[in-house]
C-alpha cells in the first residue's frame, strides 16, 4: 500500500469508529447517497443508475461479496476515498461528461458516518 492509501485508510478508519452523536440525523446518509450517489450506483446501489454504464470501468455493485467484504474490514476507506478523490477523477469526468453537474458539499465527519452507515443498512437488507 502507498503512503496516500495508508492514510485515506487510516482516516477513513477513524472517521468511522469515532462513537456518533446519538442526534445524528438518520436520513442524512440517505439523502447524500440520493443526490450524489444514486445517479451512478443507482437508488438499489447495484450499479443500476442512469450513468453506470457510462463511466469507464463501469459502476460497480456495492451490494456484492466483495465489497460487503471491503466495507466490513476497512469501514469508511472507501466512502471517503472516493470523496476526497486523491488519485484522479473518475466520478467528476463521468458527470461532466455527461452533463451532470453537483453543487459542492461541505463534507463533514458526520457526513462520512451516515452515507457509510446508511450504504452498510442497504447492502445488509439486499442479502
Amino acid at each position: 500500500m502507498h503512503a496516500r492509501e495508508c492514510f485515506i485508510a487510516l482516516l477513513g478508519a477513524l472517521l468511522l469508529t469515532q462513537t456518533a452523536p446519538a442526534s445524528a440525523q438518520s436520513n442524512n446518509g440517505k439523502n447524500l447517497f440520493t443526490q450524489r450517489c444514486a445517479v451512478c450506483h443507482g437508488a438499489d446501489i447495484k450499479g443500476t443508475g442512469p450513468l453506470a454504464r457510462k463511466s469507464n470501468p463501469p459502476t460497480p455493485d456495492l451490494t456484492s461479496a466483495a465489497f460487503r467484504k471491503r466495507l466490513q474490514e476497512y469501514p469508511g476507506v472507501i466512502v471517503s476515498s472516493v470523496i476526497l478523490r486523491p488519485n484522479g477523477d473518475l466520478i467528476p469526468r463521468t458527470l461532466r461528461e455527461n452533463g451532470v453537474k453537483l453543487a459542492p458539499h461541505p463534507w463533514t465527519v458526520q457526513d462520512f458516518r451516515d452515507l457509510n452507515k446508511y450504504m452498510s443498512d442497504v447492502i445488509s437488507k439486499s442479502r
